[in-house]
C-alpha cells in the first residue's frame, strides 16, 4: 500500500508509514484511512506480454507534497505531546482537522507554485481521505479508554463508579449485587464506551431509568429490541418501575450492540 502510493504521488514510502502509524495512535484514524485506501484506491493495471506495465513519464518531482506531509507529520506530533505533557486533549477531530489544514495549505501552495509532478494528485487522495475520517469520527464514537473486554462487579452502592470510559472490546456492568436496601441515594452512572457490545444487569426488582445513545447496533432493553441498525438510539429512553428509581443508566455506544437487562 504505501510503495504505491509512493508511486502515485511522489512520496517516499517511508513517510506514508510513518504518516500511517501516527494517524493510528492519533484516536485510531489511520486504521480507518487505510481501509479506505484499500476500498477506493484502483489496482494497477496488470502487464501484457512483451509489453511491461506502463511507467509514469519521468521528470522533476514537485517538493510540495514531501513537504507537506513532513509538515503534517510535525504537527501531529506536536498534538501528541500537547496531548501528553498539557491537559488539553485534542481527540481525533483535532488531530485530523489539524492534518486537513496542513494538506490543504499544501495544496493551495502546489496549485500555486505548479512546479513539477505529482503536486496535487495524491494531496487530494489524501485531503479526501482524512476529510472521510474527520467526518466518521464526528458521527461516530471512536475509542476512549480501556481496551480489551472488561466486566465490573460492585457489590455496594458506594462502588458504583459514577462514569465507566471504555475504548475497545465488550463492557459488561453487573449490578445484581448491589444491595439497594443499603443505599440512601440513587445510584447514577454513565457508561461511555467506543467499539463493543455492552452489557448491563440489574437487581430484578430494582426501578431503572435508562437513556441510551447507540452509534450502529442493536439496543435492547429488558428483553424488547428498541432500536436497531444506524443510529438507532439517539436520544432514545425506556423506563421500568415508578417515578422514582433506584438506579440511573445513561449509555453512550459508538459501535455495538447494547442490552440492558435483570439478573
Amino acid at each position: 500500500m504505501a510503495g504505491g502510493l509512493a508511486e502515485y504521488t511522489g512520496i517516499d514510502a517511508l513517510l506514508w508509514r510513518v504518516g500511517a502509524i501516527a494517524l493510528t495512535l492519533a484516536g485510531g484514524s489511520g486504521i480507518i484511512i487505510y481501509l479506505l485506501l484499500w476500498l477506493l484506491m484502483p489496482s494497477a493495471p496488470a502487464a501484457q506480454p512483451g509489453n511491461p506495465a506502463t511507467r509514469r513519464p519521468s521528470g522533476p518531482r514537485s517538493p510540495v507534497p514531501g513537504i507537506t506531509v513532513a509538515a503534517l507529520l510535525i504537527v501531529l506530533g506536536l498534538g501528541v505531546l500537547v496531548t501528553q505533557f498539557t491537559d488539553l486533549d485534542l481527540g481525533p477531530r483535532g488531530f485530523l482537522g489539524s492534518a486537513l489544514l496542513v494538506v490543504g495549505v499544501g495544496l493551495v501552495v502546489g496549485a500555486l507554485t505548479g512546479v513539477g509532478r505529482g503536486a496535487k494528485g495524491g494531496l487530494i487522495t489524501l485531503g479526501l481521505l482524512l476529510s472521510a475520517a474527520l467526518l466518521m469520527v464526528s458521527t461516530v464514537q471512536l475509542p476512549n479508554g480501556e481496551v480489551g473486554d472488561r466486566t465490573y462487579r460492585p457489590t455496594t452502592a458506594a462502588g458504583v463508579q459514577s462514569v465507566y470510559e471504555h475504548g475497545a472490546g465488550d463492557f459488561t456492568l453487573d449490578l445484581t449485587g448491589v444491595d439497594l436496601a443499603d443505599s440512601t441515594r440513587t445510584i447514577t452512572t454513565e457508561i461511555d464506551a467506543g467499539l463493543g457490545d455492552i452489557d448491563v444487569l440489574v437487581p430484578y426488582a430494582a426501578d431503572v431509568r435508562v437513556s441510551v445513545d447507540n452509534g450502529i447496533g442493536e439496543v435492547r432493553l429488558f428483553g424488547d429490541v428498541v432500536a436497531e441498525g444506524f443510529f438507532p438510539g439517539s436520544g432514545s429512553a425506556a423506563w421500568s418501575g415508578d417515578d422514582d428509581p433506584e438506579i440511573v443508566l445513561t449509555i453512550s455506544s459508538g459501535l455495538g450492540d447494547v442490552e440492558v437487562s435483570r439478573g
